[in-house]
């Protein structure tokens, strides 16, 4: 199996507070089929924009910054990319970081996949941030979410204990 080298992003923050706890080096990967009414992010949804980025600019841009505590990947959709985001997640946690995702589909809807790559990035994050954006459900009280619908999920108690358990439940 070769490992794709390169991401198609729409940009990066290289300082956020936003996008997962602590200070994180947010990545926007290009592309997203949901269409969520409102989508914060709308301009990255096409899926031949963006540009390409290497796995290894990342990693040197990430090992720059002493102070972040972690790595969110957002977008987009980055589990139209999963194969080269979990290759970068396994060299962020090498370097002592944690790994964040948004996801617009549920942690259900991803297992039910039976992919690969989908389960190897599954495999290689620390949260997961599910479910798509409901403007219905909008909530700006919420923790690193914007609709009650979603998810924070902390991955390594839900494979340690083999059900979902959440990093923030209010």
């Amino acid at each position: 199996m070769t490992m794709q080298k390169t991401l198609r992003i729409a940009g990066v923050v290289d300082d956020s507070v936003v996008d997962g706890d602590g200070i994180r080096y947010t990545i926007f990967v290009q592309g997203c089929p949901r269409r969520c009414h409102n989508c914060q992010n709308p301009e990255t949804q096409p899926l031949a924009g963006g540009r390409e980025e290497s796995i290894a600019h990342f990693l040197e841009e990430i090992r720059k910054n002493p102070l972040l505590t972690g790595v969110t990947f957002s977008g987009g959709e980055p589990f139209l990319q999963p194969a080269p985001l979990a290759a970068l997640a396994r060299l962020v946690h090498e370097h002592h970081l944690d790994v964040w995702c948004y996801s617009g589909y549920t942690l259900e809807e991803l297992q039910a996949r039976h992919d690969a790559a989908t389960n190897d990035l599954l495999a290689n994050i620390d949260v997961l941030v599910d479910g798509e954006y409901r403007e219905e459900e909008r909530d700006l009280t919420l923790h690193f979410r914007g609709s009650r619908n979603q998810r924070v999920i902390d991955m390594n108690a839900t494979r340690q204990k083999g059900q979902i358990i959440l990093l923030y439940e209010d």
